[in-house]
């Protein structure tokens, strides 16, 4: 087939009406996000600024305080500040100029099937920390109010923060987290000074070291900065909410939004306040979120629990938002599943309830850490395949997701990703304490090192099924040029368009593409028609 045999593009250079209207509580969960959708700073950092308030941040850091001491613990938190804060810029850079998910980018590392892996496990992660977020809620309610069981009150919790993320980043949870982010500011300084007032000051708490020494592998503050690259998730999570900035605000964004000054925010300050909090306020019982919940409560009676429900309804439309563009990104690939994005984030409630009724702190922290393995492979991967397309002189814009043009599996990536899993997953479940404290930067080396080594070996068909017809080369704009696409009949940049093998080559989008009974079979058997053919022209 010729290109003037070819059906003609539906080519137009505004947005569809239709693909607006959907956008606003889809947010382009299955597709690239175009430069017409993407937020302002402020729009975009008060969304994600929702991340900063989770009880975790105070309860890791005094936690962690318990084990090592305070310095070494602000040592490990300025080192994980300054490792989020480089990924975070160098991130934010990338998917301000790609527009992809972390579902449609795993595509170019480890292919077409390879990146339904990574797409499961950040949604389950997101879930759990829902789960952890959501409980501290009821446990509050539960405490001060009464008359509810704890299964009720979860459901109570669950009911009102999953409908907060039906409306999308830039249309709705930018403006809810903005109206809620004094409110935070104020509840933490509240809770400082009500503890203050309440037990004293005692400055002890900055210098306090355990005694004796608990058995760790290594300095104290490489435990403390490795407890912390523990939850690298956060680098995920930049993605999918960095591919809403503009190209032109890709350095503010980097530095600012997703950067070290956000970072300093987050595990910092939090962090300090967590340890003197945790060293002031006397809980029962080991520390945790529901203990710190609990001490906040009886310190600060009504207001502590006002405080508390701002602080994790905050996070919980961050890990709610994530866990259902995330599922619906999986279920769209594993079984061609395609439902609005509300109805994974009701899928993502009733998920996260059911757990909530087991006896969850006993079996989710483990299953945060081996889970983390893989997202802390895909981390290493990510960013080393980054720095090889930036030497090779490829762009953000040219990776190739589209369903028909990537292959089922990219070995490199693959292999990659389940050598560095393996060795992660051998050292926390072998390793003792050596793998507590190794098995993050250990499994981030691997993964690394073999990716690294799979590029010296690369074939290009490991990332690109080079076929003809490609609706980027028709176009003289991939970004600002819209075509309709056969199947859904709206039009979306060209940059994720397809000729469709299986329907008279007609323009078809990467959501349909990814639906479509026998679409990548058919792009398969065209490139091997196009090879076998280029193989007997040179022949003769």
């Amino acid at each position: 087939m010729t290109i003037d045999s070819l059906p003609p593009l539906d080519v137009s250079f505004q947005d569809d009406p239709r693909v607006v209207r959907e956008a606003k509580t889809e947010d382009y969960s299955l597709h690239v996000v175009p430069k017409t959708w993407r937020s302002g700073r402020g729009s975009l950092a008060m969304a994600w600024m929702g991340l900063i308030s989770a009880m975790f941040w105070l309860v890791v850091a005094g936690t962690v305080s318990l084990a090592v001491g305070t310095v070494d613990t602000l040592i490990g938190m300025l080192l994980a500040v300054a490792f989020y804060g480089a990924t975070g810029f160098v991130v934010t850079a990338y998917t301000a100029r790609s527009g992809t998910t972390v579902a449609l980018f795993s595509r170019t590392l480890l292919g077409f099937l390879g990146a339904a892996l990574p797409t499961l496990i950040f949604a389950a992660t997101v879930i759990y920390f829902a789960v952890f977020e959501a409980s501290v809620v009821a446990v509050a309610f539960e405490n001060y109010f009464g008359g509810l069981s704890f299964e009720l009150w979860s459901l109570v919790v669950v009911a009102y923060q999953v409908p907060l993320v039906f409306g999308g980043v830039r249309v709705w949870l930018d403006r809810f987290n903005g109206a809620l982010l004094p409110l935070y500011v104020l509840g933490l300084v509240a809770a400082v000074v009500w503890a203050i007032v309440e037990h004293g000051y005692d400055g002890a708490w900055f210098t306090f070291e355990p005694v004796p020494a608990p058995p760790i592998s290594g300095p104290g503050w490489w435990f403390a900065c490795t407890a912390y690259l523990g939850v690298m998730v956060l680098v995920m999570t930049v993605w999918d909410y960095g591919r809403f900035g503009r190209e032109e605000d890709a350095r503010f964004n980097g530095i600012f939004t997703f950067g070290p000054v956000f970072y300093l925010g987050c595990l910092v300050v939090n962090g300090l306040i967590g340890i003197f909090l945790a060293s002031t306020i006397p809980t029962e019982g080991p520390l945790s979120e529901i203990s710190v919940v609990l001490g906040i409560v009886s310190l600060m009676g009504f207001a502590g629990v006002a405080f508390i429900v701002v602080s994790q309804t905050r996070i919980n439309t961050v890990n709610f938002y994530l866990a259902s563009t995330n599922l619906e990104s999986f279920f769209a690939r594993a079984l061609r599943l395609q439902l609005p994005r509300w109805v994974w984030a009701v899928v993502a409630g009733a998920i996260v309830y059911l757990i909530m009724l087991t006896d969850v702190f006993s079996f989710i922290l483990d299953a945060l850490r081996y889970q983390g393995v893989f997202v802390v492979s895909w981390v290493a991967i990510a960013m080393v395949h980054i720095a090889w397309e930036r030497s090779h002189g490829r762009t953000p814009e040219s990776a190739e997701f589209r369903p028909g043009r990537v292959p089922l599996i990219n070995p490199g990536g693959m292999a990659a990703l389940l050598v560095s899993a393996a060795v992660g997953i051998y050292l926390l479940a072998g390793a003792g304490a050596f793998g507590a404290t190794w098995s993050t930067p250990i499994t981030a080396l691997v993964a690394a090192a073999v990716y690294l080594v799979s590029l010296t070996f690369a074939r290009r068909g490991w990332f690109v099924i080079d076929r003809p017809h490609d609706p980027r080369s028709e176009v003289d704009d991939v970004w600002t040029g819209r075509v309709r696409c056969h199947v859904c009949d709206k039009s979306y940049i060209a940059v994720e368009m397809d000729r469709d093998p299986t329907a008279g080559h007609q323009a078809i989008c990467g959501a349909c593409a990814t639906k479509q009974p026998g679409f990548h079979r058919a792009a398969s058997r065209e490139r091997t028609a196009v090879h076998e053919g280029e193989v007997a022209k040179a022949e003769a």
